[in-house]
């Protein structure tokens, strides 16, 4: 089943009765609307973006028995904070251990496959949105080292970003930069709570990265694994610079399409997929690397004749 999204832009008080989330509104004089109510089983990511959202902890902690990653935005109505479940996997200790104990040649194999995996989903990107000349992003996903210690990630980001958004000739990718970042951070934020919750579905760490090493971060093994997943935000992104002709801003007309990031098919091990559930399909695949079962982790890729 596809997990819904829910976003709460406005006041609300949101409580838990019998499994199913309560949602208590209130129109623009302040009077209470009637209740509406959902199957807190059907949700896979609830967005709470404003101060005047109210959550009772009964509710909370049904969401975190249900796996659903509650994201919190900041004033400027970015997420900025993500609440997981401490446990959700049923041999979570066993696949914790066999994390911890991982050694570096593993881990240096798993990043040189998401670099690599994640370069060919960026020549794709670039390929569908201006027919981009992309025989050296191919080339370079071909000759990533263990562990990338040649920094080819780098150097296709360098390429990658002077061409996706031509329409801005001084674009530079960087947090809280200048439109579209904002629409950028928006999308990844959304796919960093999928892939969390994806990992702790699938009994890893989300905290012990294979790559992205911060003591500040909880969440750096996320971030690892949504590198390749990144590519289906930009394309959302275009769609909206593009298809829908949108303003590159954070808003009530681009928030919904970002939004839809979760339910959007990808094409992984040959098959269609939401891309919540290609997430658990890497995860999993993750969680066997780590118990010695396999050395290869599931990606989805981005097709396109190239």
């Amino acid at each position: 089943m596809i997990k819904k999204t829910l976003l709460f832009s406005n006041r609300a008080y949101l409580s838990c009765k019998l499994d199913q989330l309560i949602i208590r509104r209130y129109d623009e004089k302040n009077q209470p609307e009637p209740e509406i109510s959902r199957p807190i089983e059907d949700i896979g990511i609830i967005v709470v973006e404003s101060e005047q959202v109210s959550l009772s902890a009964a509710l909370i902690s049904k969401l975190i028995e249900n796996n659903v990653a509650l994201i919190f935005c900041d004033s400027k109505h970015m997420p900025s904070g993500l609440v997981m479940p401490l446990e959700k996997n049923s041999v979570q200790s066993e696949v914790y251990n066999a994390q911890i104990e991982s050694t570096q040649p593993l881990r240096k194999q798993l990043w040189q496959q998401t670099v690599a995996a994640k370069i060919r989903n960026q020549a794709s990107v670039l390929k569908i949105a201006n027919n981009a000349e992309v025989g050296n992003m191919l080339a370079w996903s071909k000759q990533v080292l263990s562990g990338d210690s040649s920094n080819l990630e780098g150097r296709a980001a360098v390429y990658y970003w002077r061409n996706i958004f031509p329409e801005y000739p001084d674009f530079m990718r960087h947090e809280e930069g200048d439109n579209p970042n904002s629409l950028l951070d928006y999308g990844y934020a959304i796919l960093r709570g999928i892939i969390a919750r994806s990992l702790v579905g699938s009994g890893v760490l989300p905290t012990l990265g294979i790559f992205h090493k911060n003591k500040y971060n909880a969440y750096c093994l996320a971030d690892d694994i949504m590198e390749p997943y990144r590519p289906y935000v930009d394309l959302l992104v275009l769609d909206i610079l593009r298809r829908y002709k949108l303003a590159p801003v954070i808003d009530k007309s681009t928030k919904p399409i970002l939004l839809t990031l979760p339910t959007i098919d990808v094409e992984i091990k040959g098959l269609r997929r939401p891309l919540m559930i290609a997430a658990s399909m890497t995860t999993a695949s993750l969680a066997k690397c780590y118990k010695g079962e396999s050395r290869k982790i599931v990606y989805p890729e981005i097709s396109v004749s190239i």
